[in-house]
């Protein structure tokens, strides 16, 4: 018996393919979706894209019938434009405001019902990635389930990029004398660890015999850090700092991947490494730095001023560390160094979409809050001789349809893991201060 599933808007506004990927069963949309999808065409960003698209999907679907009726998709199953249903009588006194979510619930429900009244009804179930009209779904009896096709992942542990690992204590002896370890030696697989992926060795026995070690890029050995000094007066404070500063200091590594919460170093390691490996060994031309401007409150057209004056409160983050590695104390002193050595750039991410942008050191903070189209959009502008980092808090985001499990910094994880080209490492301890690591931890 097959099921009936109906989509909020949320749903296709995020994965305009949506419609495909519930097999043989029948997937409604209803008449109210359709036009919140209209009224959103016209963004120019990532959601105007989705509504745009999903509206050419469906007009290259009426060629196979009408949508009101059902048409049936290629992938199995069918889809249908419901129109009618769309009575409240039955929810009225449980939610009587007729909002565009109550417009969708009495759709389901109204289809639920009939369903019920059948010999051989089928499930109808709910699709949203809003939790609260799933709640509200609950409320009124209704099925109703998150959109999942568009996860990543299917939980929260995110690939950390280091494990540890026991082994006798005669290995890390023979680690430090021959600076090499076999994988197969110590029982790893070469086919079940990723290149450039941290091993801490720990002796099995519980002793204080420890080792830190690198998978090298042809997955065959393990290989020592090679990263043992300060960096532009940085010093790693722990052990995951000090893997992602070897990551970000590899010339043969050109995107690297760091997730971590607010205080772990993310920003402040990768713009000393930028500033070493840009200024000292110039082995590139310019450091770029970007982040996604997500309003938390009036959008940035709104504020006074240029476009520099509206940029610096979303790009004060990134000045605050450059003022910290520049060891500036006077107002506006930031401002002439950088103009003076015009090989650092601070932009929004808007800025620098399209662009061709080769033998540079880009750094994109805060990439949890960017879509899988729009980081596929910003690597594949990476010129040859550059180098990526993207890194961010996927626990911290501000984007209205993304979540831990979807977004673009955890998409790219997942999907580059596997490539020599390509590190990862999650930083899990803030360093900021203690009072900020137990904000974190307590609050």
């Amino acid at each position: 018996m097959g099921k009936i599933f109906v989509l909020d808007t949320n749903v296709l506004l995020q994965d305009p393919r949506a419609i495909f990927a519930f097999e043989d069963n029948e997937v409604v949309i209803p008449a109210v979706v359709l036009e919140e999808i209209d009224s959103k065409k016209r963004f120019m960003d990532e959601i105007g894209r989705n509504a745009r698209q999903v509206s050419r999907l469906l007009d290259n679907l009426r060629e196979n019938g009408k949508l009101h009726t059902g048409v049936k998709l290629k992938q199995g199953g069918l889809l249908r434009v419901e129109l009618n249903h769309r009575s409240f009588q039955k929810m009225q006194d449980t939610f009587p405001n007729i909002t565009n979510d109550n417009r969708i619930l009495a759709v389901a429900m109204n289809l639920q019902v009939e369903e019920g009244q059948k010999e051989s009804g089928r499930p109808v179930i709910l699709v949203s990635k809003d939790a609260l009209v799933r709640v509200k779904a609950d409320a009124l009896g209704l099925r109703a389930e998150d959109y999942l096709s568009d996860r990543v992942i299917m939980d929260t542990d995110i690939y950390p990029g280091f494990y540890e690992l026991l082994v006798d204590p005669d290995k890390i002896d023979e680690f430090y004398t021959k600076k090499f370890l076999d994988l197969k030696e110590i029982g790893l697989d070469m086919n079940q660890v990723y290149p450039n992926e941290f091993y801490i060795l720990k002796d099995r026995f519980g002793t204080s015999k420890s080792a830190v070690a690198k998978v090298n890029q042809n997955q065959t050995l393990l290989e020592p850090l090679r990263m043992n000094e300060a960096v532009w007066g940085i010093i790693p404070r722990n052990i995951q700092q000090k893997m992602a500063l070897e990551l970000l200091l590899d010339d043969h590594i050109s995107l690297i991947t760091m997730t971590g919460r607010a205080g772990t170093g993310k920003t402040l390691l990768s713009l000393a490494a930028g500033l070493l490996k840009v200024e000292d060994e110039q082995v590139y031309h310019k450091l770029l730095v970007a982040r996604p401007v997500i309003p938390m409150g009036r959008d940035l057209g709104f504020l006074p001023g240029e476009k520099e004056e509206k940029l610096r409160p979303w790009m004060q983050p990134i000045y605050d560390n450059l003022e910290y590695l520049f060891n500036t104390k006077k107002p506006g002193e930031l401002d002439k160094i950088l103009a003076g050595m015009g090989s650092i750039q601070v932009e929004a991410l808007t800025y620098i979409r399209g662009r061709s942008i080769p033998n540079q050191f880009i750094i994109i903070d805060e990439a949890q809050n960017l879509t899988k189209h729009e980081v596929k959009t910003i690597i594949t502008r990476v010129g040859e001789g550059s180098k990526i980092v993207l890194m961010g808090d996927p626990d911290q985001i501000d984007h209205p349809y993304l979540d831990a499990m979807n977004n673009g910094l955890t998409y790219v994880v997942e999907r580059f893991k596997q490539e020599r080209i390509s590190g990862h490492i999650q930083l899990n301890k803030g360093e900021r201060s203690i009072l900020a690591q137990l904000a974190a931890d307590l609050l």
